[in-house]
């Protein structure tokens, strides 16, 4: 068994748009795009879209070029993406000693204790994986998670030569993968920080492994430090297997539309804030504060501009659904105005803690139990039929101002009236 940390980045590819290939076979040659809340702009693209549309870029400049190219577009498909990802995820858990899940895509491994060579361990994960669920993925396996994300990235750069999997445990590979990136490919380095460590010569990531860390320490933060010496193969971070609850959580969306009415907006809070409850809950956490906010478009110079928010100190404790839409309500006809068109609301829970964590006085109020049960209810019956099968009446199911979502595909995996159906 070994006995020095290993630790491996486990990222899937182009995530958004082979979530979407997966259900479509059809599409596996051809290019795809996935695009932001109401079709704004593209935030997903399949590697041989690339040639033909950058990141960000708005999708009614880019229309008749991908048509012209043949890109298929999508609307983003939040729901059939997170499902997904928490099945490559749990696929993923099963195999390794342990897991860090880092974002909807990604996730770092303790590979400390695989008796197998690393390399044919990646390609069986990476096999696996592609398997069960359609979705290909990288893996870049190094003695720390700073190296293991650098090796990540180098497997994509050279997918055609690695298939993906690049193992730099041996410090001769580690150095070749250094010297052939760029400081700005390390994990945690901006754009600002790259001009910054350029003035001082500090260009390519075995620049910045042989860096003197207290320098850089002083210079910037511990931040920088860390990464450093995680470059030279020193570990300085440790997986983290137990998700963090949030401090804070936020629930805020873009209306499909402008909207001048006060009732719609109110529809459009409490939704927020129905999402926002049952991420709390999830997390076990009870909220003491929340600020709710409504705004207009702000670029447009011919439209008058208004945004405004309002703090709401809740009761007690909660993560009752039915309070904190109430008192949410009651906060949006304070900030609302009269004669302006509203294109987002966002609604933001402050002062989460475990249950046990408020002191409050002998006398002070405390969420009823029948409110627990209640939203317990609540949640088990949207897990098992689907969000907002129950749901506040203020909310509606199909609401008018609902993002644009013109292109978006079925719910093959959380809606079973949508279910993928194979004709012969």
């Amino acid at each position: 068994m070994r006995s020095e940390p290993v630790f491996a980045l486990i990222d899937c590819n182009a995530f958004y748009a082979s979530c979407e290939r997966v259900f479509r076979p059809d599409l596996a040659r051809t290019p795809i795009v996935v695009l932001s809340n109401n079709d704004g702009c593209v935030i997903a693209r399949s590697y041989d879209a690339k040639p033909y549309v950058k990141m960000g870029e708005p999708y009614f400049q880019a229309r008749e070029k991908l048509r012209r190219h043949g890109v298929v577009v999508f609307s983003s498909n939040y729901a059939l993406y997170g499902d997904m990802s928490e099945r490559v995820m749990t696929l993923i858990e099963g195999m390794v000693p342990a897991l860090e899940v880092y974002s909807i895509d990604e996730c770092f491994a303790d590979l400390s204790g695989i008796q197998q060579g690393l390399t044919q361990f990646g390609n069986s994960l990476r096999t696996r994986v592609l398997q069960c669920t359609g979705i290909p993925v990288g893996v870049g396996i190094a003695g720390t998670k700073t190296l293991a994300k650098l090796a990540n990235h180098m497997a994509k750069r050279l997918l055609s030569q690695t298939d993906g999997v690049i193992d730099i445990t041996d410090p001769v590979k580690r150095d070749w993968v250094l010297r052939n990136s760029k400081a700005s490919d390390v994990w945690g380095i901006g754009r600002k920080m790259t001009a910054h460590l350029e003035a001082m010569g500090i260009c390519t990531a075995m620049d910045l492994a042989r860096a003197d860390a207290r320098t850089l320490r002083q210079k910037f933060s511990v931040v920088v430090e860390k990464t450093a010496r995680e470059l030279g193969g020193t570990p300085c971070l440790e997986l983290e297997d137990v998700e963090m609850a949030k401090h804070e959580i936020c629930s805020s969306r873009m209306f499909g539309e402008r909207l001048s009415d006060l009732p719609s907006i109110k529809q459009a809070v409490a939704t927020y804030v129905g999402r926002a409850a049952q991420k709390l809950r999830a997390q076990g956490s009870l909220c003491k504060r929340m600020r709710v906010s409504i705004r207009t478009g702000m670029f447009n110079p011919n439209e008058a501009h208004h945004a405004q928010g309002a703090l709401v100190e809740l009761p007690y404790p909660t993560c009752d659904t039915l309070l904190m839409t109430r008192l949410a309500s009651q906060a949006v006809e304070r900030v609302f105005r009269p004669g302006f068109r509203y294109s987002k609301a966002e609604v933001l829970l402050m002062d989460l803690r475990a249950p046990g964590d408020f002191s409050g006085d002998l006398f002070a109020a405390r969420q009823p139990p029948t409110r627990d049960r209640a939203m317990q209810v609540m949640d088990d019956i949207n897990q098992r039929w689907g969000r907002g099968t129950l749901r506040v009446a203020s909310v509606p199911r199909v609401p008018a101002w609902g993002m644009k979502r013109e292109m978006m595909s079925q719910s093959y995996t959380t809606r079973i009236d949508q279910l993928w159906t194979i004709r012969g």
